[in-house]
């Protein structure tokens, strides 16, 4: 087993069933997390880049059946930030440093493609990157997005399985997703994805296909976060997703794409309060605070006791693992070795 992980380590390459392999065997999980490490410190160094999130609205049109802010969740307090309030916080974070602001809702319609082009044209006044994860668009709105200035847009793909996306996604169409996310990297968005892991009737297999996938498209940014179940939707009776399952696809995940940015996710402090930290040493390299109004963080709950940032604790944090946060803004191929 130690052979196949030097193998990805060496040639970035795994096949389907020894993807497979590696995710049953617990035995080499600090063999792969260490390599993962390695290829992460040699392709993307010590740096971690802060990502500034911005939750602007949590209002959606989709009805996900793991998710809080779904359609059907009547037990819960809707918002819609102003421009002027986007752009205050946008502001707020810049001057606090960060490199990259992400403007992130639920699929909220009344924030047409136009509009949130001035959002992001009045941030880019700043020099900073601009992510986007606000879902499924069609390719003139992700064009007018881009040509407003947006560098880089979040469309998780949750899972490549079909039938399973079918049954977690009603009413939405999964060859969309697929088209939605290649369209994004044919007009030049740093473009990311990524799974949610132990959704139930998921398989290692998909996982593997999963893996697979992201590498298909090339994806510049990978997401992988353990399932958090919400009492408000369909998956309240489930167990959350395993902790270390989720690491071991992220340690995959580096060792098949070096070069790419992948976020230590929320999810996995919210199960473990070292998650983070976990993340970071398998070969994560972003960490993304949340710097909503206190009063809106509360209802963007797309799974509940979602752990914060402590900036100072964050810092001593990274001391402690040999890693320091980044002044870069933290493109995929912004490593200067």
């Amino acid at each position: 087993m130690q052979n196949l992980i030097d193998k990805a380590k060496k040639e970035h390459s795994l096949t389907k069933s020894e993807i497979v392999k590696i995710l049953k065997d617990n035995s080499v999980n600090d063999y792969l997390f260490k390599s993962a490490d390695e290829v992460r410190k040699k392709f993307k160094g010590d740096e971690v880049y802060l990502r500034a999130l911005i939750e602007f609205s949590n209002i959606c049109r989709c009805n996900c059946c793991y998710c809080g802010i779904r359609r059907d969740n009547k037990n819960i307090e809707h918002y819609r930030l102003e421009k002027d309030e986007i752009i205050k916080l946008a502001n707020f974070a810049i001057q606090s440093g960060y490199k990259t602001i992400v403007l992130q809702s639920g699929e909220d319609l009344f924030f047409k493609a136009n509009y949130l082009a001035e959002i992001i044209k009045e941030i880019k006044k700043s020099d900073v990157a601009i992510t986007l994860s606000i879902g499924e668009r069609t390719f003139e709105e992700y064009k007018i997005l881009k040509e407003a200035g947006a560098d880089r847009f979040l469309l998780r793909i949750e899972t490549t399985d079909e039938n399973l996306y079918k049954k977690m996604h009603p009413n939405m169409d999964f060859a969309n997703r697929k088209r939605c996310l290649f369209d994004l990297k044919k007009l030049g968005f740093e473009t990311g994805t990524g799974s949610l892991i132990g959704l139930p009737g998921q398989t290692l297999e998909s996982l593997a296909e999963d893996i697979l996938f992201y590498k298909e498209l090339d994806a510049d940014m990978i997401g992988i976060g353990p399932l958090i179940v919400h009492p408000e939707t369909p998956l309240k009776d489930e167990k959350n997703g395993d902790l270390i399952l989720a690491i071991k696809v992220l340690a995959l995940t580096r060792l098949l794409l070096p070069d790419i940015n992948i976020p230590a996710t929320t999810a996995m402090e919210t199960l473990h309060p070292q998650g983070r930290i976990m993340a970071l040493q398998a070969g994560a390299n972003v960490i993304m605070p949340n710097i909503t109004f206190e009063k809106c963080k509360k209802n963007y709950e797309i799974y509940p006791n979602k752990a914060s940032v402590n900036y100072s604790k964050l810092q001593t944090d990274l001391e402690n693992i040999g890693r320091k946060i980044s002044n870069r803004k933290g493109y995929r191929k912004d490593f200067l070795k």
